[in-house]
This record gives structure tokens, sequence and C-alpha cells, in this order.
């Protein structure tokens, strides 16, 4: 039997953008997921679209007041029965109709504990246009000190790592996936795979970079979690700011 993928999406007043993002999980050609859809009370008309969308795949939805997007995917998590957890945020489109076979095929074949691959910022209302192409590579955890990691739309594990490791840490507003996905890849009984290919395209705009403060904030919160996961010092954190820069070339 194959493996069920639950696919977690957050939406807050999404309706721009989450036709694209539902079509993206629809058009797959593997059929075996659910749909967690977590709302944040959204005011627009978010929620008329996906019932639209209800009536052709389940989609477990729940909408309720949160304390932002870490809250609202640690909700997810927590509804998940699938034997793969993977997030397509509701600005975000999954690149092609084979993403959820080709990570399936390689945490199957080679009893892997979590697939990521690469992921391309582009443009909010022209998705063809790239803007910042992250290109990921092998999994090597000498790699965290230096800053690397994996981008977090593409990582895929196994529920049983969120059982072992808990969720996301509501103290970190803007990093808190890094802090996850550092207590994750830090842990030497896990087994990780690369697969080398675009596996989400995200819209500009994110929380990180909306603005100077914002950035401060994420820097500030990125040396708090570099420390406390034990993967470097200041250092750490001016190499990892410097890997974005050839993101753009």
């Amino acid at each position: 039997m194959s493996l069920k993928i639950s696919i977690i999406v957050a939406t807050f007043n999404s309706s721009k953008t989450i036709r694209s993002c539902l079509d993206s999980i629809f058009n797959q050609n593997y059929s075996n997921i659910e749909i967690n859809l977590i709302d944040g009370k959204s005011s627009d008309d978010t929620l008329d679209i996906v019932k639209k969308y209800n009536k052709k795949i389940p989609i477990k939805i729940i909408s309720e007041h949160d304390k932002g997007i870490y809250d609202a995917l640690n909700k997810g998590i927590c509804s998940s029965i699938g034997d793969v957890v993977g997030f397509v945020h509701s600005d975000d489109i999954l690149a092609s109709s084979t993403i959820f076979s080709d990570i399936i095929e390689k945490i199957s074949a080679k009893n892997i504990d979590g697939v990521y691959g690469d992921l391309q910022y582009v443009d909010f209302d022209k998705t063809d246009k790239v803007i910042r192409n992250w290109k990921s590579c092998d999994f090597n955890d000498k790699l965290l000190q230096k800053g690397w990691m994996p981008p977090h739309p593409t990582f895929f594990l196994k529920k049983g790592v969120y059982d072992k490791h808990g969720g996301f840490d509501l103290n970190y507003s803007i990093s808190s996936d890094y802090d996850f996905m550092l207590r994750v890849l830090n842990d030497n009984s896990l087994k990780f795979c690369y697969l080398p290919r675009v596996i989400s395209k995200m819209r500009i705009g994110g929380s990180s970079n909306r603005s100077l403060r914002n950035i401060l904030k994420k820097s500030k919160e990125d040396y708090i979690i570099i420390k406390k996961n034990n993967v470097g010092n200041f250092i750490t954190l001016v190499r990892k700011n410097l890997l974005k820069i050839n993101q753009y070339f």
C-alpha cells in the first residue's frame, strides 16, 4: 500500500492565490493524500473558494484565530494522519505534477526520513518569472555550521519525525522553521535525501523580508537559534546570509 501524504495549507485572506495553490495539489499524479487547510479566520472569500474545491477531494478545514503562521502549522501537524507530512503555503505552488510521487519514491526506496529539494522565488503575478533560485545540495551535517539549510517549504518528513521532535517553537515569530530544521537535521538517527529538482515556487513577499525591521528581527532570532542548537556562532549567521547572494544569479 502506498504511503499517504498529509498536505498542510495555511491561509489567511488568501483569495488571490489559493486557487493556484490548490490546483497544483490536485494536479499531482499521486492520489493518496489528505489536505489539512488551517485558516486564521479569513475575512475575504478564501473559504468560499476552498469549499468549491472540497467537492473534488475532501479538505479538512480548521478556521479559527491563531497565534501566527507557526501556530497554524502546528495545528496542521496535529491533525495530520498521513505517513508523510509536507507544506504547500497558500502563496506557493508545486513546480510540477510529479512532486508527490517523486518524494514518495525516494522515501520508500531508501527508507529515508525526510526529502528536500530546490525552491524558486517567483513574481507574485507572473509565477514563471524567477526572482531567486534556491538550489540545495546533498545533506552533510557539517554544512549546518556554515549557515546552510534546505528550503523549508520543500522539506517533506515522515510523521514520526514530528512525533519525536515536536512542532514549531512559538517563541520565534519569523525563524521557527530554521529552529525546527536544525533540531531535526542534528538528529544523527535520521536519514535525509536531496531531490535535485524544483519542488516549490514561492511568490515574493514573505513575512521575513517585508521590512528592514523584520530582517533585523529574523537575524536576531537566527543567531539565538544557532547558539541554542550548537551549530556555530556569529560567523555562521554571516555565512547563512551570504549564501543567499548566489541565489539571485
